[in-house]
């Protein structure tokens, strides 16, 4: 019994210095903070208001067990962040994962007008088939120019979403307060949000938050790769 706690004691040990490291325990200055992450503070150093990693911890537990269920149900969980600080590893999560993402400016009714949604995705798949087809070449110069600027902006909007044939079972966010608009769209249609939330964020509107530093790479790309451990490690026992 006693090494069994000893072990326990070792492995928060060990997330925690993890958190730490990763400087997820970093928030803004009191003057930001939403009333809702009051809890969550520990201190503050030099002016800026620190996360207590242990609350920090028991929430992302609690975000890591829902991801696993996903996972272990074969369920879809859509990522979506426009801050430059998380593209990249969002980027990398999604593909890791093979799920769906919007890396960049969310598109308004993705969730409250998926029909549509729908369409412009279909759009997008059909011109890469005719492109990769050859069959653009009976267009003159002009038009495949037209057709090109076409795609690339269907691109940016939607290659990421284009596997998601239906609305996603859950959506992750990094900083809710930026991305108000999913996380008001998912509500709408009781879709769980759980979310990388920082001290000025209402933590409220969301299903799982984890307080912590949603500005930095560092902290971003460590929550994320939990995240990846946790929905791989569902698959793993999918029933």
């Amino acid at each position: 019994m006693a090494d069994k706690e000893t072990k326990v004691a070792d492995k928060l040990g060990n997330t925690l210095d993890a958190l730490f490291k990763a400087g997820v325990h970093f928030g803004y200055d009191k003057s930001r903070r939403h009333p809702s992450t009051k809890n969550y503070i520990f201190g503050n150093k030099n002016r800026v208001e620190l996360f207590d990693l242990e609350k920090t911890n028991e929430a992302l537990d609690k975000a890591l067990h829902f991801i696993e269920e996903l996972g272990r149900n074969n369920k879809v969980l859509l990522f979506a962040a426009s801050k430059f600080e998380a593209l990249e590893a969002l980027r990398a999560t999604a593909l890791a994962l093979d799920l769906p993402y919007m890396a960049g400016r969310w598109v308004g009714g993705v969730f409250t007008n998926f029909g549509e949604i729908k369409k412009r995705v279909a759009v997008l798949e059909k011109l890469r088939e005719q492109k990769e087809a050859g069959e653009l070449s009976k267009y003159t110069k002009k038009e495949r120019l037209m057709i090109d600027r076409e795609i690339a902006r269907l691109e940016k909007n939607f290659a990421g979403i284009v596997s998601m044939k239906d609305l996603p079972a859950a959506l992750f966010v990094i900083d809710p307060k930026t991305e108000h608009i999913a996380v008001r769209e998912a509500k709408d249609k009781n879709i769980p949000v759980l979310a990388l939330a920082n001290s000025d964020c209402d933590v409220s509107l969301v299903t799982y938050a984890i307080p912590g530093n949603d500005a930095s790479k560092g902290s971003i790309a460590y929550v994320l790769s939990r995240v990846v451990e946790a929905y791989k490690k569902g698959k793993v026992n999918l029933q």
